[in-house]
């Protein structure tokens, strides 16, 4: 639905002119997208279509916003203010319909960061819950790129885990930057039966609680699971990590360190490599821009500080690390726009 497309090249810069031209143009479109989003609205509310109809009219809207959004970027020579201009414009006139929507929490960012375990979860659970137009544009944005690799990178995530652990004897495992920790909940009884323990790290307290309850509510035997408020930030120390977590068998982190800078990123691969025990395995998953458009993330909402890289870029971080590339495995999801990068000590 919304894969990847390619980016003309940089135009230069434009006159004061030509700029103010650009964005009536823009503004048009936004207003048309805007006046497509009350049209769905209000016959969503009073019956005038059917439910395949109006699922129809939002694709077709979203798609030919997206068409123009990514003209205006060809347009102004890739000028990011100028770009940012637009998409805060877009945000600020359909407003009033995304509030209606799940996905207006990744535009107001109520936990204080992009990507919460709130969000996550509306991921995961894959139900449109809204009804009128945010019911419609659940229903779309659900069914995005990106949205379907989240999914798809927690049950990969879950084979990967299952190979780790039935190679070790009661292994010890840490996830960092845990969020809802899904993947432990739907493992708990293979996680049972492995013996294995789990450190649970985020730096959101109310992520851990959450997290916690559920495993509560399971059953799953909480003298097997610690949970760690802790900014991963810190754990570029190989000496304190060893001093707050000890060496572990296992340790993996999906979505956080697309959002680390290079030189970070290059420091805790290097950390968290060291605190493995000999034999363990570090298991990070990064998106392949390549793979995906940027137009929903940027444009409709305010999820974008993940970093655009591709495979040869992760791969050479990994090098700065010390890691040589034959050392990294690098199996994808089904649909190739994530990559889990796993080496072993």
């Amino acid at each position: 639905m919304d894969g990847k497309k390619q980016r003309g090249k940089h135009e230069g810069p434009s006159s004061p002119q030509s700029n103010l031209m650009k964005k009536m143009k823009i503004d048009y479109e936004i207003a048309q997208f805007s006046a497509a989003l009350e049209r769905i609205d209000q016959e969503s509310r009073f019956g005038l279509k059917s439910h395949k109809e109006l699922a129809d009219m939002t694709e077709k809207a979203m798609e030919a916003m997206w068409a123009a959004a990514d003209a205006y970027e060809k347009e102004v020579g890739g000028d990011i203010n100028l770009i940012r201009d637009a998409q805060r414009s877009l945000r600020f006139a359909t407003d009033r319909f995304f509030s209606q929507c799940a996905y207006h929490r990744a535009r107001t960012w109520p936990r204080g960061y992009q990507g919460d375990y709130e969000m996550l979860e509306y991921h995961y659970r894959n139900e449109p819950g809204s009804q009128g137009v945010g019911h419609f544009l659940e229903n779309y944005l659900l069914k995005s790129t990106l949205a379907v690799a989240v999914r798809e990178r927690k049950d990969l995530l879950k084979d990967l885990l299952r190979k780790e652990m039935a190679a070790r004897k009661n292994p010890s495992v840490m996830d960092i930057a845990c969020g809802p920790c899904r993947e432990i909940v739907e493992m708990s009884e293979e996680i049972k039966k492995a013996g294995a323990s789990f450190i649970c790290v985020d730096h959101d307290a109310e992520a851990l609680e959450y997290s916690k309850d559920r495993l509560i509510k399971i059953a799953f035997p909480m003298d097997k699971v610690q949970f760690r408020q802790y900014n991963a930030l810190k754990m570029v120390s190989h000496e304190r990590n060893v001093q707050e977590f000890g060496k572990q068998d296992i340790i993996y982190s999906v979505g956080l360190f697309d959002y680390l800078s290079n030189d970070v990123l290059v420091k805790l691969l290097k950390s968290l490599h060291d605190l493995l025990k000999p034999g363990g395995t570090l298991i990070a998953s990064f998106k392949d821009c390549n793979k995906y458009s940027t137009f929903i993330y940027h444009w409709i909402v305010e999820w974008n500080a993940f970093l655009q890289r591709k495979e040869q870029d992760i791969l050479a971080l990994y090098e700065q690390a010390g890691f040589p590339r034959g050392s990294v495995a690098t199996p994808r999801t089904a649909s190739g726009v994530i990559v889990f990068y796993n080496v072993s000590k």
